[in-house]
C-alpha cells in the first residue's frame, strides 16, 4: 500500500502552449517564445512540441533556433498572461486537493493522499486533471507521481515528459530499478558544477552514488552531498503544505544588459537600481534580509567569466542606504574589469524583525522613512513616478524595465 501519493503536475511548453490558446492559428506551428533579439534578449524561454522536433530547446539564442528551423514562429513574451493562467490551473489542482503547492510558474506539487477513495485510482485521478485543465486552458499536464516530492519530481522530469501517457510512477519499490542507470546528471539537485565533482570520484550514474558511504559524502560536501545521497535513494523528508508558498528564502533580481557594459560608473548605476528594486520587494514583504549575493557574467561566450560572491551584512536590513554598499564592495572585490553582460542581485536570510542597535541613532529611522514614503508614492503613482536622477544617464535601465516581469513585457 502507498504511504502518500504526491504528484507533480508540469505544464507542457508553458510559455508556447499558452500562446497558442491565446492564438489557436500558432497550433500545429513551430512556436518559440523569446525576446526581444535587437535589445540581445532574443533567448527562447519556450519551444512549442513542433519547434522541439527540428531540436530547438529553452535557452537558445533566436538566431541559432531560426537557422535549425526557418519557418520557426517566434512570439514575443507575455508574462502576466503567463502567470494569470499559473494561477487558473492552481485553481483547478484546489477542486481536487486543499493541499496544492506551486513549485514554479508550471510546475505544481499536489498532495492527493486519501483521495483515491473518492476520485479513483492515481491514474484515474492524473486523467481527470488532464482533461480539466486541457477544457478549461488548453494546455496539457504531465504528471509524475511519488511516495514525496522528489519521487513524483524525478518521475515527471525523467519520465512522463517522455512518455505517451504524459504520467509515470516511482516509489520506495521501484525507484533504484528505474533511476539508478540514469547518468548522475539526471539526479534533482545535480548542477554542472556537482556533475563534474562526482565525475572526478568516477560516479557517472545515480546508482554510482547511491552506492557510496552517506558519512563520505556528508564529509566531503556537507549537509548537500548527504541530501544528494538521500536523494539518489528516493528519500524525501519534506511535504506539501498550503502555507509553504508564503515561506519566501530571498527575494531576487537578475538583468540580461542590452549591451555589454564596459565602464565601471554604469555597470555601478544598473547595480544601484537593481539593489532598490530588491529592497522595495522586500519592504513590500513586511520583511529584512541579512545576507546580499551578488551575480556578475562576462560578455565572452567562448571564455566565460564572472563571478557569484555573497556576504553577509552587519545586521538585517532592507533600504538601499544600507544594502547598496556591500553590493559595491562585492562589486570591486571580485570584479576583472572585463565587459558584464548580465548582473543579479538577492537579498537573502529574510526575517520580519530587527533587532535595536545601540548606541541609537537616528540614521536608520530617516532611511526607514524616505524608503518608506518612495514606497506609498510608487504604489499610488507608479513605479516611475519619483526616481533617482542618474536613472537618466547612459546605461540606466530603470524606465526600460519599469513595466516588466521577469525582464519581459507584462
Amino acid at each position: 500500500m502507498r504511504s502518500k501519493v504526491i504528484f507533480l503536475a508540469d505544464m507542457e511548453s508553458f510559455y508556447a502552449s499558452v500562446e497558442m490558446s491565446q492564438n489557436p492559428a500558432l497550433r500545429g506551428k513551430p512556436v518559440a517564445v523569446c525576446g526581444d533579439p535587437a535589445l540581445r534578449h532574443g533567448i527562447i524561454l519556450a519551444a512549442s512540441r513542433e519547434a522541439k522536433d527540428f531540436g530547438i530547446k529553452t535557452g537558445q539564442p533566436a538566431w541559432e533556433a531560426r537557422r535549425m528551423c526557418p519557418w520557426v514562429v517566434f512570439v514575443h513574451p507575455h508574462m502576466q498572461t503567463y502567470i494569470d493562467y499559473s494561477l487558473r490551473i492552481t485553481r483547478i489542482f484546489e477542486q481536487f486537493t486543499d493541499r496544492v503547492l506551486p513549485y514554479s510558474i508550471d510546475e505544481q506539487f499536489l498532495d492527493l493522499t486519501g483521495s483515491e477513495k473518492i476520485l479513483g485510482s492515481p491514474e484515474k485521478i492524473a486523467a481527470a486533471l488532464n482533461s480539466r485543465v486541457w477544457e478549461e486552458t488548453g494546455i496539457r499536464c504531465r504528471i509524475g507521481m511519488g511516495e514525496n516530492l522528489l519521487q513524483a519530481k524525478m518521475a515527471c522530469d525523467c519520465f512522463a515528459k517522455k512518455s505517451r501517457e504524459a504520467f509515470f510512477e516511482l516509489n520506495s519499490a521501484n525507484y533504484a530499478c528505474y533511476t539508478w542507470n540514469l547518468p548522475i546528471s539526471a539526479l534533482f539537485g545535480v548542477g554542472h558544477r556537482m556533475e563534474k565533482n562526482f565525475q572526478r570520484i568516477g560516479v557517472r550514474t545515480i546508482g554510482h552514488l547511491a552506492g557510496l558511504p552517506r558519512a563520505m559524502l556528508r564529509r566531503r560536501w556537507g549537509i548537500n552531498g548527504e541530501v544528494l545521497w538521500l536523494n539518489a535513494h528516493g528519500i524525501d523528508y519534506s511535504t506539501v503544505e498550503a502555507d509553504m508558498v508564503n515561506d519566501q528564502k530571498g527575494v531576487g533580481h537578475t538583468a540580461t544588459l542590452p549591451r555589454d557594459y564596459r565602464k565601471q560608473a554604469e555597470i555601478e548605476l544598473v547595480l544601484l537600481e537593481m539593489t532598490e528594486e530588491v529592497c522595495f520587494r522586500t519592504r513590500r514583504q513586511g520583511k529584512i534580509g541579512s545576507t546580499v549575493h551578488l551575480y556578475c557574467k562576462g560578455a565572452d561566450f567562448d571564455y566565460p567569466t564572472g563571478f557569484s560572491r555573497q556576504k553577509k551584512l552587519p545586521e538585517p536590513a532592507a533600504t538601499t542606504a544600507e544594502i547598496y554598499p556591500t553590493v559595491l564592495h562585492l562589486f570591486h572585490k571580485h570584479w576583472d574589469r572585463k565587459p558584464v553582460r548580465a548582473v543579479g542581485i538577492s537579498l537573502s536570510g529574510l526575517t520580519a524583525y530587527r533587532q535595536l542597535r545601540l548606541p541609537f541613532s537616528g540614521l536608520y529611522d530617516r532611511q526607514e522613512t524616505l524608503a518608506g514614503v518612495v514606497d506609498l508614492v510608487r504604489e499610488r503613482f507608479g513605479k516611475t513616478s519619483i526616481f533617482r536622477a542618474n536613472s537618466l544617464s547612459p546605461g540606466a535601465q530603470f524606465f526600460q524595465r519599469s513595466g516588466k516581469i521577469g525582464g519581459h513585457d507584462s
